[in-house]
């Protein structure tokens, strides 16, 4: 008996450079060819809502979830809808009473999946700090779609998502704060809303005990805005995501980030912190960012 062949999974990546993201994002919706999962913040990026058009008009199904509050009120929730649902796509709102909806991923067919730091805004793609994950990994592919059917739904979060992803409210301080704990040397932080007192704390007691703690929180690197909120602990693994370290973030705000631990991957991360354009915080670790600080 021919024993049955095991599918090869890509490793992931990671793209960070401003040049690179927009493209790799279009990639993935021209290449879906059954089903588009999109879950989102922010869009007024007029490539995104072609590619979406020429998706739904060669017979994608494209289902996108969408905040019901932002800044600015329903005029603008209403001219992203409206923008949504002339591509064609199938759109619903995350209708939670309490918890805001903040998590920006894409998932293309059985995958790739794409968890980003950014809006699909101009901005976003041009002017900001700011990274995706693109994922093979089966678990975070059907994990992802579960999560948007349950958001979608008024349903509870799957309890069996994959532990490579985070995700607030319901577990995101549970996860960081284990992260951080169990660094072993270092810890490398881009985050200028980090506000959160116990994590705060925690990274400070780290660096009492001798790990490197970089916390880069001021609101700009070099030429960009700081946006995206990216980690890396012991050179080893990486989390990039939606979700800032502040407690709004991670427990009033449905969030999604994931962590990456393929080699080539957290090494392109690593290749972000060498060539920031800033200086870490300089002893004890302070609030960075408000408390309440406005959602982007």
């Amino acid at each position: 008996m021919t024993p049955a062949k095991t599918r090869s999974v890509p490793p992931d990546r990671v793209i960070a450079a401003v040049s690179d993201r927009r493209p790799a994002l279009l990639d993935v919706i021209r290449d879906a060819k059954r089903e588009i999962t999109l879950s989102l913040f922010r869009c007024n990026d007029a490539e995104i809502f072609a590619e979406l058009t020429r998706a739904v008009a060669r017979g994608v199904t494209v289902n996108a979830l969408v905040t019901s509050r932002a800044k600015g009120g329903k005029k603008k929730l209403k001219k992203l809808w409206d923008a949504l649902q002339r591509t064609g796509a199938s759109v619903h709102a995350y209708t939670d009473p309490v918890v805001k909806y903040h998590a920006k991923y894409l998932v293309a067919d059985e995958g790739p999946a794409v968890v980003a730091s950014q809006n699909l805004t101009r901005k976003c793609f041009e002017r900001t700090c700011d990274a995706l994950v693109l994922t093979h990994d089966p678990d975070v592919v059907s994990g992802l779609r579960r999560l948007m059917a349950a958001d979608r739904d008024a349903a509870a979060m799957p309890q069996d998502l994959s532990p490579r992803l985070i995700v607030g409210p319901e577990r995101a301080r549970r996860q960081f704060t284990a992260l951080i704990d169990q660094a072993k040397s270092s810890i490398r932080l881009i985050d200028a809303k980090l506000s959160d007192p116990d994590l705060v704390e925690r990274l400070n007691k780290r660096r009492a005990e001798g790990l490197t703690v970089e916390v880069y929180g001021s609101k700009r690197l070099g030429a960009l805005k700081s946006h995206g909120k990216i980690m890396l602990i012991d050179n080893r693994l990486a989390v990039v995501g939606s979700l800032a370290l502040a407690a709004l973030s991670i427990d009033f705000r449905r969030e999604v980030a994931i962590i990456v631990e393929d080699p080539a991957a957290v090494a392109d991360v690593e290749e972000v912190f060498r060539t920031i354009d800033a200086v870490p915080t300089a002893g004890r670790i302070a609030a960075t960012g408000a408390v309440g600080g406005a959602v982007c």
